[in-house]
């Protein structure tokens, strides 16, 4: 019986798994994702993951324990150069697990294992959250609002006096009078507010 036994043995003796292990751990780190079966990532996520919190300081001592389980000193390279800082501020869940179609040959399970911080198409999605705003907010934005229409208004009333200044100056002086108005009215309107 196997009661207790929490290791996923994958069907491989212990050299054998350990050196497979390795090796997708390292082509991780190296390609930033990869296909695999769902039981071997799910498997590579608790061999991975200790790596990268590991990686978050940069001493002698935690390369050399990282390139004892990795024996790739490009990926160990890769790890601390480009992978630990982005992952600096991250408290742990350092990969994803994506869920693919079952394999053609024997149906197996399979999946799309990725380092979260690397995907940027969500990472995109994350920047497009709007801000929260309270309610108090509201009313300073719209007198804001209401005193840019009204600038915007003497604006375009200025701009249509000056082309038609040009016209015709009878016109321009009948205009004038009319915008020196408005423009008294707006001041009446911000200094009732």
């Amino acid at each position: 019986m196997r009661h207790g036994k929490k290791v996923n043995h994958l069907g491989r003796q212990k050299g054998h798994r350990d050196a497979m292990l390795s090796n997708m751990a390292s082509s991780l780190i190296l390609n930033k994702r990869i296909n695999t079966t769902v039981a071997k990532a799910k498997a590579l996520r608790g061999y991975v993951e200790p790596l990268i919190t590991r990686s978050k300081e940069d001493t002698t001592h935690s390369r050399r324990m990282v390139f004892r389980y990795l024996q790739n000193k490009f990926a160990v390279a890769e790890l601390f150069r480009d992978v630990a800082p982005k992952v600096a501020e991250r408290p742990g869940g350092y990969t994803r697990i994506i869920r693919l179609e079952n394999r053609l040959g024997d149906n197996a399970e399979m999946c799309m294992m990725e380092l979260v911080d690397f995907n940027e198409l969500l990472l995109g999605a994350k920047d497009t959250k709007k801000a929260k705003t309270t309610r108090r907010g509201r009313a300073k934005k719209a007198t804001t609002a209401t005193a840019a229409a009204d600038t915007t208004e003497e604006a375009t009333e200025t701009s249509a006096e000056e082309t038609s200044a040009e016209a015709t100056p009878k016109k321009a002086a009948a205009k004038k009078a009319s915008t020196g108005s408005a423009t008294k009215k707006a001041t009446k309107k911000k200094e009732e507010e």
